[in-house]
């Protein structure tokens, strides 16, 4: 009995002390400058996301004037490969060159690409200023992202990515106002030259405030960067952009060729990206589901390229079919990203032993919002749209800080850098293939006809039911995460 009573006694004392060392002590980490210097480094978080939900409702307004509906999901895919292409070379730079360097470069790309967008004469011109943008966008993000693993220990990375969400949160109830009112006022250009100043502000503002030895030093004493994933990379880049190819023009056998190839050329990106261990942009077992990481990087890619479609396409369909306006539609993908950010903060410091229940509970509202879509969109039922926002954005709050640390714990010694910049890259990677295969949905669903409300009520539904299985796949995905067998020692502890 004795005995009985001191082993729950002891039990209960290590539950406090994981619990005390999930805790983070705010003040201490204000006083010492940490704190700042990491919401600082987020500020590049805000600056892409707001731009993200800002294009969302300057679309139908940019639409009528550059033309190009069937390039819509172009302005996407584009800008994301530029984005993955800069975070894989950011997270690599950020041991070789200095961070306070590496964020003044970010800054000027995004803001020399808003610049390009802001003048654009075409769509092809929007499109390349698009891929800058990307460019200096996701180096930002992928900084970001870095700076978690290398500054700050393990147990409070929920809070800090928290704090990211947090910040994605401010960015969705601006984004879309800044596009509305600009759009309303003045025009869909000024919002893009809103960010040509922001960008330059935030190159300026990183010379000055990332002084300290930890920023302006480059984290690895000696040795010579990695080689960059040139080819990996390459073979990336061509295989999205013929996916999106296969959307333009849709024709059964040329659309079918185009987007096969493509698809093989994904699954040959990701086979010499692990042949290439001295390069690489991923963990490995990548998508194993023998191990938490595999599952869990399934699950990243299966949502990202699922729930894309909604920031895309959401906008112009419903002010194409039901008149809704443009500020009310922005509003609902800002609802998305709120529901995002509000329970990421409030669950970030649930017990750790809970965080397999938690990602399954995430992934089934995620999938849950996901299916609702292709009913709420056709309808127009302004409550119910809001609902599957609601639902959808605060499934990826619930589960994404957990399943982002699950993945770096479950990650091999000396690889858990490469995990922690892995996870927005697969991010990246699903959203620019999602648009290309939303381009193809949408194009061979009517809007290769030109944007009118006939066509808009036939993309409407299947833009949607189209990415259903991959929801599926991603809460079977997070089931086999929660799996007792699967649980790694370093994820719990």
């Amino acid at each position: 009995m004795t005995a009985a009573s001191g082993n729950k006694a002891g039990g209960n004392k290590v539950a406090r002390n994981r619990v005390a060392r999930n805790k983070v002590d705010w003040r201490t980490l204000w006083a010492s400058g940490d704190l700042a210097r990491f919401c600082f480094i987020s500020l590049g978080i805000l600056l892409h996301a707001t731009n993200e939900t800002m294009v969302a409702t300057v679309m139908p307004a940019m639409v009528g004037d550059l033309a190009g509906v069937q390039l819509v999901g172009w302005s996407l895919a584009i800008y994301e490969l530029g984005a993955i292409v800069a975070g894989a070379a950011a997270g690599r730079l950020v041991s070789y060159v200095a961070l306070r360097s590496n964020m003044m470069v970010a800054a000027l790309l995004y803001a020399a690409g808003a610049l390009i967008c802001a003048a654009a004469p075409s769509m092809p011109v929007f499109l390349a200023g698009r891929l800058v943008e990307g460019l200096g966008g996701g180096a930002l993000v992928s900084l970001a992202f870095v700076s978690v693993e290398r500054l700050f220990a393990r147990n409070i990375w929920p809070q800090l990515f928290g704090i990211m969400s947090a910040i994605w949160g401010v960015a969705a109830f601006s984004g879309p106002m800044l596009g509305a009112v600009m759009t309303e006022f003045l025009s869909w250009r000024w919002a893009f030259g809103v960010f040509t100043f922001g960008g330059a502000a935030m190159a300026l503002a990183s010379f000055i405030v990332l002084d300290t030895p930890e920023a302006t030093k480059p984290q690895a004493g000696n040795g010579t960067a990695p080689p960059f994933p040139y080819a990996a990379l390459a073979c990336l880049a061509i295989s999205v952009v013929l996916i999106a190819a296969a959307g333009v023009d849709i024709a059964l056998l040329r659309s079918s060729l185009l987007l096969l190839v493509g698809l093989i050329g994904l699954a040959l990106f990701f086979r010499i990206d692990a042949l290439r261990p001295r390069s690489r942009l991923f963990p490995s077992p990548l998508f194993s589901w023998r191990s938490p990481l595999g599952s869990g990087m399934t699950m990243v890619a299966a949502f990202s390229v699922a729930t894309c479609t909604f920031t895309i396409y959401g906008p112009l369909l419903l002010t194409t079919l039901h008149g809704i306006p443009i500020l009310t539609t922005g509003y609902f993908i800002a609802a998305e990203s709120i529901a995002w950010s509000i329970l990421s903060i409030l669950i970030a410091n649930a017990p750790l032993e809970r965080e397999r229940l938690i990602i399954v509970i995430g992934a089934l509202m995620i999938a849950s919002g996901l299916a609702g879509f292709a009913y709420t969109i056709p309808s127009g039922s302004i409550p119910l749209i809001l609902f599957c926002a609601l639902l959808q954005g605060g499934g990826f709050g619930v589960c994404w800080p957990f399943l982002t640390r699950v993945i770096v714990a479950s990650a091999r010694e000396g690889e858990q850098t490469i995990a922690s910049a892995a996870v927005p890259t697969m991010q990246r990677i699903g959203y620019a293939v999602g648009a290309a295969l939303a381009g193809i949905v949408a194009n061979a669903s009517g809007f290769s006809e030109g944007l009118n409300r006939e066509a808009a009520a036939g993309v409407a539904g299947w833009l949607f039911l189209a990415f259903v299985p991959l929801g599926v796949l991603g809460c079977i995905a997070a089931l086999r995460i929660a799996l007792p067998a699967l649980r790694p020692q370093q994820a719990t502890g």
